[in-house]
């Protein structure tokens, strides 16, 4: 555990610097551009994001990433949400097995998860666990349901030995398509869970 927080609060304070720069940057951009493709099942986004609000989104099956989470939540003191499936993943091996055919299939499981003003957030971090060098498909679900133009992305990830490198491309692309600016200055890989 001991090596765990090492790494989270080393990462902690690269994630305020970030945050910080976000900040600055964002009061330069006093309109937000709406993308005309998008889907118009998504959730609602406001035509700017005055407050600049900062939300903490993530995927955890074993809580590994949920430990990652909120220890940013506590540093960062935003806003924090689990995405949860509707129908449960189960055990270990369940999970294994039917992550694996969401992958190969595309399949984008449905949230169980709502959140609320999703449009009040300028910046989002997401924070999910590596799959097969990928993040989870529930991660494809949320860009599904919300808007995420004119928003900052900045994923996290938690993983026994994975970089995030290859899963970042996987979010760069979803919120590059969703019309956000992308951040990869914030890098979580867990390498040792104890």
């Amino acid at each position: 555990m001991r090596k765990f927080k090492r790494i989270i609060s080393i990462l902690g304070l690269g994630l305020l610097t970030v945050l910080m720069f976000t900040a600055c940057g964002r009061n330069n951009n006093s309109s937000q551009s709406s993308s005309s493709s998008k889907n118009t099942t998504k959730t609602n986004k406001s035509s700017s994001n005055k407050n600049g609000r900062t939300l903490i989104v993530y995927f955890s099956l074993s809580g590994t990433t949920k430990e990652a989470a909120e220890y940013i939540q506590k540093e960062t003191k935003a806003d924090i949400v689990r995405l949860r499936p509707e129908k449960a993943y189960g055990d270990y091996d369940s999970a294994a097995r039917r992550g694996d055919r969401e992958r190969r299939n595309n399949i984008h499981p449905a949230l169980a998860t709502n959140i609320p003003n999703f449009e009040k957030y300028q910046t989002v971090l997401i924070g999910y666990p590596t799959w097969w060098q990928r993040p989870t498909m529930i991660i494809h679900t949320l860009f599904d349901k919300y808007n995420f133009s004119g928003k900052t992305v900045i994923p996290f990830t938690t993983s026994m030995s994975t970089p995030i490198g290859p899963s970042q491309k996987v979010i760069r692309q979803l919120a590059e398509q969703d019309g956000a600016t992308f951040k990869k200055e914030f890098v979580t890989t867990i390498i040792d869970l104890k």
